[in-house]
């Protein structure tokens, strides 16, 4: 069920000359203007050539045909409850199976209150009753992929959200049978993108191939997720955001492309983040990943 490794790919990728391509379309006409052709092309390689990167890339790759073949199993991380005494809530994503996983990825939320003897952890799922606890283990592969730590708090930080955090798990509105919905929402990652918006001191932002995480029923003008910026979205289908945490996103359709200077890297549809890793503790980053 183990992937294969990047290097054992046939394909090949030069992002370089694909700036250098994207760039040399946006340059203006001798009388100045920019070409709407032009602009068109720009704009689908933008979105396009990534996605169908990532089909190339999961063609060739061995995962599991189904969720049944696929391991659950979790991947020995994160530690005992019981050897850790504080408080911690931990975001965490894992790309989905079959053809979803060139498009997305599965976010849950984790979390123990101080000196609590389990783990509690939170998904939405796109059958029964969405909201499940404790479906899986916490630090559960997805669909045999290991998960990545997108967030981690701990401490008297993590103790004061915990409750509102649980709150807004509580209140989540699409939590009926029937609610789920998984393009463009709401999901999984509408969930937990909600959750976060409950709680913006824990300042955290799911991936940007997280489908569904910009998902709203009405357009919005507003705050960001982690109240660091501003954002404009239309229903999850068109928007953009400019923020510390976030960094500057443009959606299409659910698509983001994007950039983000506080740790620097590019996203693009289909990959996420292609930079420095999102992790924000060293010692979580050495337990979880």
């Amino acid at each position: 069920m183990a992937r294969r490794p990047w290097q054992h790919c046939v394909l090949v990728i030069d992002w370089k000359e694909l700036i250098y391509t994207a760039v040399a379309m946006l340059k203006p006409s001798r009388s100045g203007r920019i070409d709407p052709t032009r602009m068109t092309l720009f704009i689908l390689a933008v979105f396009l050539v990534p996605i169908v990167a990532r089909a190339a890339l999961f063609a060739v790759s061995d995962g599991p045909i189904s969720w049944r073949d696929a391991d659950w199993s979790s991947v020995g991380r994160l530690p005992p409850a019981k050897t850790h005494p504080e408080a911690r809530v931990l975001v965490l994503s894992g790309r989905t199976g079959g053809w979803k996983g060139v498009f997305s990825v599965h976010s849950w939320i984790v979390l123990k209150k101080k000196n609590a003897t389990t783990w509690t952890r939170y998904d939405v799922v796109g059958w029964g009753h969405p909201v499940r606890r404790n479906g899986w283990p916490p630090d559960g592969r997805w669909y045999g992929n290991p998960p990545v730590l997108v967030a981690d708090l701990s401490g008297e930080r993590a103790e004061r959200l915990i409750p509102r955090i649980t709150e807004a798990v509580r209140r989540y509105p699409y939590r009926k049978a029937g609610d789920y919905r998984l393009w463009p929402g709401p999901n999984s990652n509408t969930f937990v993108a909600t959750v976060l918006r409950a709680v913006p001191e824990f300042k955290a932002t799911i991936p940007p191939n997280a489908i569904g995480r910009d998902f709203r029923p009405l357009p919005y003008f507003g705050a960001s997720d982690s109240g660091t910026g501003f954002e404009i979205n239309l229903w999850g289908l068109f928007g953009v955001k400019l923020a510390w945490v976030e960094g500057f996103e443009v959606n299409l359709l659910g698509f983001v492309v994007g950039i983000d200077l506080r740790r620097p890297a590019l996203k693009l549809p289909g990959f996420g983040r292609i930079g420095i890793d999102e992790v924000l503790s060293d010692t979580a980053k050495a337990q979880v990943r």
